[in-house]
């Protein structure tokens, strides 16, 4: 492995070549990346480039995601300051030429879905492009390691997956970060600098989900991030998000994780789950064993061997609180009797539920219904997983919490009927496929049922408490200026200048929605969150004015 040698804040790091700046940073012990507005530290949260809250300077050039961008010889990485003073003497990249691609089928997104859905289009015939904005395929499911270790068999059956993607000759695009998706269809993507266009027949849509956060005070501190971004940290990078790691929420990703970091040598202090155990409900415990029975064992095989380990994991365990404390994080709990439980620690990972990432679906006019066991919209679709919008295709969780597996059966479905639509094939005998996806979403209903997923309730939250990590609103802002501005979510965000973040309301839109919902007693819909936007994603200007450039070319 070659040694890559680069400084933060004038102080040398050591790293190794194709890591991430965030994993590089993470395994020196560093954890604040950049300082807000009002002078409070940030570091790594998501993970995968949805908070913008890993921002750094790196060669005097701001705003680059920790999470995004790989080591480099020599480079030198500062904090960022609240407002970056850019360079007046610099001079404007030169403009780059764009790129326009036509395919039979665009596929969005390179995780299960998506690689699924790419390999079925191209056994129909199908001139298939997928576009990635990770340089390396798999997802966040079947998170790939940056030196092609394999851990475990869910990252080889990735790496299989995406070798027979590629093998099936379609055209995979990784590091696109596309910002705009219109009628016709058309869609916008940077890839380093260049303006990406693409006009494809039909497009399918896997850009998959990001984590709910448990919203309390102090969860903007640097230490305390989602459980996925722990286990990026550990499955691509081998970095430990630190010594001591608290693992809290709810669902089977925090299990999980918090056993392959003990694997990895880190000290558990506490699994905190806050549903009750599954005896509780014996009805959906029995229905998850009787519809996925070799997933049940994995999860019960998954704490068996957390407490073999002798690590707390305790149910009905609800997080209060986060504080700084000698160095590190204290984390204040509360069980379901009321009593108390204060743990000392490095790190708090949290999971309590995923949002869908839906911004190009809905950008595109697909309909949307809000599902309140889970908390969050789901696209309607058809059996052949096409949306209300003719030629457009969702797979995965951006449809609507469903899991892995569910969507490589999803992917398969989409991949040849939009195929089809596009001239080539008939779709397919889908029978057997659709068989095992209705196996699959009774098991994943009977499983949200033994967790509690459901967004939390804000009305018990101190009015000191971060809504939006951004903008650093406090929920007692928030509900100020509801009650001076009383309306929709549009006019709070007017007032108070929620959602208008880098992260563009991905974290506060949905709480800052529900909490519009308890005060004017109407039901969630699709209207009831920010409108997306183009750009869905903040990316420099050279590349919107390049595009705009190549679209209104004559020639």
């Amino acid at each position: 492995m070659t040694d890559v040698h680069f400084t933060f804040d004038g102080n040398p790091v050591v790293a190794s070549q194709g890591q991430s700046l965030a994993s590089a940073l993470t395994g020196s012990g560093i954890r604040t990346f950049r300082k807000t507005s009002g002078n409070q530290p940030r570091g790594l949260f998501c993970g995968m480039g949805v908070c913008q809250d890993c921002l750094v300077t790196v060669d005097g050039v701001p705003n680059q995601r920790a999470c995004m961008t790989k080591v480099g010889e020599g480079i030198e990485v500062a904090t960022q300051t609240p407002f970056p003073v850019l360079d007046p003497a610099a001079e404007p990249p030169e403009s780059q030429p764009s790129r326009l691609i036509e395919p039979d089928v665009l596929v969005i997104g390179g995780g299960a879905g998506g690689l699924s859905a790419a390999i079925s289009a191209r056994q129909a015939g199908a001139r298939v492009t997928v576009l990635d904005e990770r340089n390396v395929g798999g997802g966040q499911y079947y998170k790939q390691s940056f030196d092609d270790t394999v851990l475990d068999p869910q990252q080889r059956d990735g790496a299989r997956l995406l070798a027979k993607a590629a093998a099936s000759g379609a055209e995979i695009i990784g590091g696109a970060d596309l910002w705009g998706a219109f009628d016709g269809p058309l869609f916008l993507a940077d890839l380093d600098g260049t303006a990406l266009i693409a006009r494809p027949k039909t497009v399918i849509v896997a850009t998959g989900a990001f984590e709910r956060p448990i919203m309390v005070p102090g969860w903007t501190l640097p230490g305390v991030m989602t459980t996925g971004a722990a286990q990026t940290l550990w499955r691509s990078y081998r970095t430990l998000p630190g010594r001591r790691v608290i693992v809290c929420g709810s669902g089977p990703l925090n299990f999980q994780v918090a056993l392959e970091l003990a694997e990895g040598g880190a000290d558990i202090r506490l699994v905190a789950e806050t549903a009750p155990t599954p005896f509780v409900n014996p009805l959906s415990a029995l229905g998850t064993a009787l519809a996925g029975p070799k997933l049940t064992w994995t999860g019960i095989s998954m704490i068996y061997r957390l407490r073999r380990r002798h690590i707390t994991v305790g149910n009905r365990l609800r997080l209060e609180q986060i504080s700084s404390c000698n160095g590190g994080l204290e984390a204040q709990f509360t069980y379901g009797n009321g009593r108390e439980l204060t743990v000392e620690t490095d790190v708090v990972c949290m999971n309590q539920g995923f949002e869908p990432q839906n911004e190009i679906l809905r950008l595109l006019g697909a309909k949307m219904t809000y599902d309140p066991m889970v908390g969050h919209l789901r696209c309607d679709r058809s059996s052949t997983m096409e949306t209300s919008e003719p030629g457009v295709f969702a797979v995965g969780d951006c449809a609507g919490l469903g899991g892995a597996p569910a969507a490589l059966i999803e992917g398969r479905i989409a991949g040849l009927n939009a195929a089809a639509a596009a001239g080539h094939g008939d779709g397919g005998d889908t029978r057997s496929a659709q068989h095992q996806l209705r196996s699959h979403r009774r098991f994943q209903r009977h499983l949200w049922a033994l967790h509690d997923i459901a967004p939390r309730e804000l009305d018990d939250a101190p009015p000191e408490m971060i809504l939006c990590r951004c903008e650093e609103v406090t929920i007692g802002e928030a509900i100020d200026g509801y009650n001076k501005n009383p309306g929709h979510l549009g006019t709070l965000k007017r007032c108070t200048r929620i959602g208008m973040g880098r992260c563009q309301g991905r974290y506060c839109g949905a709480a800052a929605a529900r909490l519009i919902a308890e005060k004017t007693g109407k039901p969630l819909e699709d209207r009831s969150f920010f409108a997306p936007r183009v750009p869905i994603k903040p990316i420099p200007i050279a590349s919107i004015l390049t595009a705009h450039e190549a679209l209104n070319d004559p020639n």
